[in-house]
């Protein structure tokens, strides 16, 4: 399986006022092309990401429970996103397909629960639009 060069936002350190650059990171490193032998994860090419408001939220540390999950520091953050199947176990997804969802800030992901992802059906709309409103 080819390896390649995988850029990714992470967290740093969570936030307590405004965001900031100096809360994010952008870091490299190398992902194979791959998914686990015998899951049915999907990994995708990442190609449109949205930076929702619901993110600032996100980017807190939350000592009580709330709606919604803290971001981790140090993991890519996750976001909703436009992807190219590049690799599956999933017998509902193949290679090539146009895909959108739940994914990462980073140009390739492994998605353990491709339930969360739909099957773009109409690829003569911009791609784009499938992120949201907001974009």
């Amino acid at each position: 399986m080819a390896e390649v060069s995988n850029k990714r936002v992470i967290l740093k350190q969570f936030v307590t006022e405004f965001p900031s650059e100096d809360d994010m990171e952008l870091v490299t490193a190398t992902v194979r092309l791959a998914v686990p032998p015998g899951s049915a994860s999907v990994m995708v090419k990442n190609l449109y990401v949205a930076c929702d408001p619901y993110m600032r939220n996100r980017m807190s540390e939350h000592n009580d429970a709330a709606y919604i999950e803290q971001f981790v520091p140090g993991e890519a953050l996750g976001i909703f996103g436009v992807s190219k199947v590049v690799a599956s176990g999933h017998p509902d997804f193949k290679v090539g397909d146009l895909v959108w969802g739940l994914t990462g800030c980073e140009e390739y992901s492994v998605i353990a629960d491709p339930e969360s992802l739909f099957k773009i059906n109409h690829p003569e709309l911009p791609l784009s639009y499938y992120t949201g409103v907001l974009v």
